[in-house]
């Protein structure tokens, strides 16, 4: 049985992807490979493999113990380029902080990332590319699916929406980054349709903007919600409740509320990014910017067949980034990377 460590303070922080990436891979493994992986959490003892979800200095040094440590893997949830628009610090401490995120990956024996396009920005920040493996981010089945029991009006009325008409629904932290701007111009630009954000401040007034969002949240039109940070159990009600999500952010790795609404069969809108191309290009629509969104929106609200198309579409892509699939992904990683390190270790 392999021993696995896993290092994270991220489930202490509510309302934040890496926290529920994290939380699903632990309920991966226990789920699929109980037999297989003794699977511990923050915990210094011997270990086959040290697999660290955040950065804590703590964790840092721990990496110096080679030997207790074993393999030691780091999960690539961001880059510096990537929390810009997200967290606010100042100027000097930015650049601090954004060398010891380099440095904290360059400790590490192996990389993994869950966008293979971050794999050509990790060399050019001085990482090995051999040591580098894309693993796509996956989420249960049991907390997200379509709900085929009650409607889309019912679970409006029940979440306290109205239930007639047309609902966009975003998921994420209230920041920049994520494209709230114009989600809140959308929103303006369509008064019949409702509109709601699902989620807050998860760094509180570290937040980039924090003063600015935290005012718009309370004087934004009338046709839009912002429920603030609620439990991810209540999320798929959300999710089943949509006619069609949509996530304008201008930067990601491979957010887990994209998964979240594949899931649920919920047809998905993104910001056109290049990014997404390698991991779910084809299961979504798109748009470059402010205006091509707002024109996807009016469309699909006129034309019930052309979501119909893409609830399809999000069905296949569940299927492809399914528990089984990926915890297969998982296990094969483990065994070879335990396996390749002792036939080096041999030689």
């Amino acid at each position: 049985m392999l021993r696995i460590t896993m290092f994270s303070t991220a489930d202490k922080i509510k309302g934040q992807g890496v926290g529920s990436a994290y939380g699903e891979l632990l309920s991966l493994l226990d789920s699929y490979f109980p037999n297989e992986f003794s699977v511990k959490t923050n915990d210094y003892s011997p270990s086959d493999i040290s697999h660290y979800h955040t950065i804590n200095l703590l964790f840092f040094f721990s990496t110096f113990f080679k030997k207790s440590r074993g393999v030691k893997v780091g999960y690539v949830h961001f880059l510096p380029e990537t929390l810009k628009g997200s967290i606010r610090l100042f100027l000097p401490f930015q650049k601090i902080f954004n060398a010891y995120v380099i440095r904290f990956y360059r400790r590490m024996d192996q990389l993994i990332v869950v966008n293979p396009s971050f794999i050509e920005k990790l060399t050019e920040l001085g990482c090995d590319q051999d040591r580098i493996t894309y693993i796509p981010n996956v989420v249960s089945d049991e907390l997200f699916f379509e709900k085929t029991d009650v409607t889309k009006a019912a679970l409006k009325q029940q979440l306290g929406f109205e239930n007639e008409g047309f609902t966009v629904l975003g998921v994420g932290q209230v920041q920049e980054r994520k494209g709230i701007d114009d989600f809140v111009r959308l929103a303006e630009k369509n008064p019949e349709i409702q509109f709601v954000w699902v989620g807050g401040f998860s760094f509180g007034k570290l937040t980039d903007g924090y003063e600015k969002y935290k005012n718009l949240m309370t004087s934004g039109p009338k046709n839009l919600t912002f429920t603030d940070i609620i439990p991810r159990s209540q999320l798929v009600d959300y999710y089943n409740m949509a006619d069609l999500f949509l996530l304008p952010s201008y930067s990601e790795l491979f957010p887990m509320s994209i998964l979240e609404a594949f899931n649920c069969a919920t047809p998905v809108l993104l910001r056109d990014l290049e990014l997404y191309e390698a991991v779910i290009d084809g299961y979504f629509l798109k748009g470059k910017g402010l205006n091509e969104m707002d024109q996807v929106i009016k469309e699909v609200s006129q034309h019930p067949e052309i979501l119909e198309n893409y609830q399809e579409k999000s069905r296949q892509a569940a299927a492809v980034y399914s528990e089984e699939a990926v915890s297969k992904l998982w296990y094969r990683y483990y065994s070879d990377l335990v396996t390749v390190e002792k036939r080096q270790t041999q030689v």
